[in-house]
């Protein structure tokens, strides 16, 4: 195999020898240092054997003056190929560019896979690799996994731990992501529950502590609901971590006023479409002027990234851009589609305030005209939970 491979590189010409004295040729072979292969006589006199194409040059110079006849059956090799494509610059292009790219490749980050993680989503992981260092084009060799692990780290809290191993050219980050613990319940931190919130008790669940309200009272915010402050069984205080939940009725009343008279995107005015290359982290328009936008603009992006047969994806992504002016045109809308928008701003705001747990059992809606406005009041009859643990303030 090594031999195959040495004789392809420098290249090898099958050639035929008619000599009256063939023993003659084959010593001045050895005589001269020139290589051959493959003997193969004809009949007494002409034989066929592989050489180089100096090996050949050497031979019919020495048997310039001798009765020699030689005759080139076949040239192969590295040699003969590259005077063949030497005119073939597409190809050669090619060539370059593949062996530009497996250097390029290898020495270079040009993607990135990034596993482990379920709450962190992986452009914050990038970014933060990217601000210390590890980016599109980061040379391979010039990471250092220990100071890159402490800075990212220290800004990513939700993770525990975090590599980054590059094969080839792609860097593969692997993360641990943080265990919160649990909210942890200490029996002995003092504390009582307060009303976050007022309303109407509805069910008191008391697990610990004293209780100072009752079904059917009504309770204002901050009020005291359970106590974690109880006579000791032996005389004195004791101190206790009052829990349990307090469920009520509230009531919330939210107000919008939604303009009748609005502006709406008329007829086109004017449309444009432009392009632009996105390697790596850079950006190359193809067109003049920048990407500001005036005002009634929309702009529609679609990016076409670059695939490789076999599926992976190069950092290349062709992006094609289309900007729509249009005409500004204020309408009149009538009161029923003003009441709807309304109806859903409050019932958003509404839902924006309830506790976990917390459902809406009851909602009335009222409207009237101020002008150009529509006054839309809601008024809601919600159920949630009101108590909020608080620690003991000791002294007071």
């Amino acid at each position: 195999m090594y031999r195959k491979t040495v004789n392809y590189l420098r290249g090898e010409v099958t050639a035929r020898c008619r000599s009256a004295a063939p023993e003659r040729v084959l010593n001045l072979c050895s005589a001269h240092e020139v290589p051959f292969w493959g003997l193969s006589w004809e009949d007494a006199y002409t034989f066929c054997f592989h050489t180089t194409a100096d090996g050949l040059r050497t031979l019919r110079a020495v048997t310039e003056e001798g009765a020699v006849e030689w005759e080139e059956l076949e040239h192969r090799g590295a040699p003969v190929m590259l005077r063949r494509v030497r005119r073939r610059y597409v190809l050669l292009t090619a060539v370059v560019l593949a062996l530009l790219w497996l250097w390029v490749g290898s020495s270079v980050i040009l993607f990135f896979s990034v596993s482990g993680n379920e709450t962190v989503s992986d452009q914050e992981i990038l970014r933060a690799l990217e601000r210390h260092g590890v980016a599109f084009g980061t040379r391979a060799l010039s990471v250092d996994q220990e100071a890159l692990r402490n800075r990212v780290l220290l800004e990513l809290h939700d993770l525990s731990w975090l590599t980054v191993n590059v094969r080839g050219c792609t860097a593969h980050v692997q993360v641990v992501e943080r265990q919160r613990p649990p909210r942890r319940y200490d029996p002995y931190v003092a504390a009582n529950v307060v009303a976050e919130k007022s309303g109407l008790i509805t069910e008191v669940r008391a697990l610990n502590g004293k209780s100072c309200v009752a079904v059917g009272d009504t309770v204002t915010r901050g009020q005291l609901l359970l106590s974690g402050v109880s006579d000791g069984r032996f005389g004195g205080v004791r101190f206790l971590h009052a829990t349990g939940e307090i469920w009520g009725r509230t009531w919330y009343t939210f107000t919008a006023r939604v303009p009748l008279t609005v502006q709406v995107q008329g007829e086109i005015q004017r449309e444009r479409t432009r392009y632009s290359l996105l390697v790596g982290n850079k950006r190359i328009n193809f067109f003049p002027r920048g990407s500001i936008l005036g005002a009634g603009c929309d702009k529609i992006t679609v990016t076409y990234p670059v695939k490789l047969p076999f599926g992976g994806e190069l950092p290349l992504s062709l992006c094609r851009e289309q900007t729509v002016q249009h005409e500004w045109q204020q309408i009149c809308r009538s009161e029923e589609a003003a009441l709807s928008e309304g109806k859903l701003w409050l019932l958003q705001q509404l839902t924006a305030q309830l506790g976990e747990g917390g459902t809406v059992t009851d909602t009335r809606f009222t409207h009237r005209l101020e002008g150009e406005l529509l006054l839309v009041t809601l008024v809601a009859e919600c159920r949630e939970q009101l108590g909020m643990e608080v620690p003991v303030a000791y002294g007071e």
